[in-house]
């Protein structure tokens, strides 16, 4: 139960780390434009913009920290000049990653101790207790 909770947590650790390292390489080489959202669903926000030269990019990963958009909607974005795939919408960071990721952790703790002390409490109540033999009255 432990293990699984703590492959949980690992992972979102994760994400926040990746999270944080996408918006430092898109700070490092910041490029900025007005992109047009082509798509939304539940997995990616695909968005089409122009960088400086010409060259028309529609990221496959979609943009990070895209909420609240609706397809057709422009929005500005900011992109990593040396890998345009990279875009986030502009004035979203990895701190929009803290709720979820810290909700997911405590929601999944909170399920994880509460099974356990439920397997705990049932195992206990479970076991068949032994009765001890009382002592023999002689009657004289």
């Amino acid at each position: 139960m432990f293990g699984v909770a703590g492959l949980i947590t690992a992972l979102c650790v994760g994400l926040l780390f990746a999270a944080i390292r996408n918006d430092g390489a898109i700070t490092s080489h910041l490029g900025a434009a007005n992109a047009q959202v082509d798509s939304v669903s539940w997995d990616r926000t695909i968005i089409r913009f122009e960088t400086p030269d010409g060259i028309v990019h529609i990221p496959a990963n979609g943009v990070l920290y895209p909420g609240g958009l609706v397809a057709g909607d422009l929005v500005r974005i900011e992109y990593d000049t040396s890998d345009p795939e990279l875009a986030r919408v502009a004035g979203r960071t990895a701190s929009l990653t803290l709720l979820p990721l810290g909700t997911t952790i405590l929601i999944t703790w909170l399920v994880a101790v509460g099974a356990l002390w439920w397997i705990r409490h049932r195992s206990r109540r479970g076991t068949p207790t032994v009765a001890t033999p009382e002592p023999a009255l002689t009657g004289k």
